[in-house]
């Protein structure tokens, strides 16, 4: 995984990636729905993880979670409708985090790939062959089981008891999700730090003569 880890990383380029990305957000070991959506990682300085990133990345993530074979050989298209859905969940973990409407763009999307999830093999006709029954090619088997997993995990989240704790971290740059316990505004202890370092340099910058 480590090796598919440094190939997700887009501007870290001499960053150690094991230092640069936090650790597990409160809520996304219990729901692999937030740990998709917060594979993509805003980081200081303007450098961007993605642990998604490319399909070696994307396959070591799944496999991960058991979603899919550590030697599945998923191909780019398979990898961008994994982050396609990323993006569709975290539009939905926003706008509940926010009490706004769920954007029926993202609802159609989780839905589609909720949807997708094969469940028998189909009736084919074929001159040759006649009738038969064929699953769907084995990748985009795995593939599309995925997808549907992570979306059913979605929609339990945002409709089961944890919806009202879920919340965008409050520490920019992050973009990650968490499951808020009391009060907590931070998906880490580091964003923690950094907002509270940044909270005191803002008072002491207002108390400095000019």
């Amino acid at each position: 995984m480590a090796d598919a880890y440094h190939e997700a990383v887009d501007d870290t380029a001499g960053t150690d990636l094991d230092a640069a990305v936090p650790p597990p957000a409160p809520g996304a070991e219990q729901y692999a729905a937030l740990a998709l959506a917060n594979t993509a990682i805003a980081l200081p300085g303007g450098q961007f993880v993605d642990l998604l990133g490319s399909p070696s990345a994307a396959t070591g993530w799944l496999a991960d979670r058991g979603l899919a074979p550590i030697d599945a050989g998923l191909r780019e298209m398979c990898a961008s409708l994994v982050r396609s859905l990323r993006e569709q969940v975290r539009v939905l973990l926003a706008a509940r985090s926010c009490s706004e409407p769920a954007p029926q763009s993202a609802l159609n999307a989780v839905n589609d790939a909720l949807s997708k999830a094969p469940t028998a093999e189909l009736l084919h006709w074929d001159p040759a062959r006649g009738l038969y029954r064929t699953a769907s090619h084995p990748i985009t088997q795995i593939v599309e089981h995925a997808l549907a997993t992570l979306a059913a995990n979605a929609a339990d989240l945002l409709t089961g008891p944890d919806a009202e704790r879920i919340a965008a971290c409050g520490s920019a740059p992050c973009t990650r999700f968490f499951l808020r316990n009391g009060r907590r505004q931070w998906c880490s202890v580091r964003c923690g730090d950094r907002a509270r370092a940044a909270r005191a340099y803002a008072r002491r910058s207002q108390h400095e003569p000019a």
